[in-house]
């Protein structure tokens, strides 16, 4: 709303309201439902528009991180090659190079899901949170 100097104003569909002496409660009521609706329609816009910022934002940053995870991947393999071609040096025939390497990697693997069985066996329900909740509607019933 805007309040010209002659006390007139105008309402945001663009009518005119003169001094206060001619306005109703009821017109009162319309014009604050129009200016709630109308914020509310203002604050939904910007929120879509900030959250299309975000999702974009957070979508090409997990296209980095996959992009990284493939490029890791293609080091390992490299590296891989590399300790097996190393163990030829010491006299270890090639093709048990490789094996030694891939059982390494087995050997790395167990022990990764073993420390991920005992992480998630701590893993627990939120039992006072649950507890609490649960008590919530009974404090509006009183």
């Amino acid at each position: 709303m805007s309040m010209p100097d002659d006390g007139h104003r105008t309402l945001p569909d663009g009518q005119a309201v003169t001094p206060t002496e001619n306005v109703t409660i009821g017109r009162l009521v319309a014009e604050a439902s129009r200016d709630l609706s109308a914020l509310v329609q203002a604050e939904i816009k910007l929120a879509k528009s900030e959250l299309s910022f975000s999702a974009k934002a957070g979508g090409i940053g997990t296209g980095m991180f996959l992009l990284a995870g493939y490029l890791l991947a293609l080091v390992t393999v490299l590296v891989s090659i590399g300790l097996a071609l190393l163990l030829t040096e010491f006299g270890v025939a090639p093709v048990w190079a490789f094996f030694i390497v891939s059982g390494a990697y087995v050997l790395l693997a167990v022990v990764v899901v073993l420390i991920g069985v005992l992480l998630i066996k701590k893993v627990k329900a939120p039992i006072n949170t649950i507890k609490t909740a649960k008590e919530i509607p009974a404090a509006f019933k009183n």
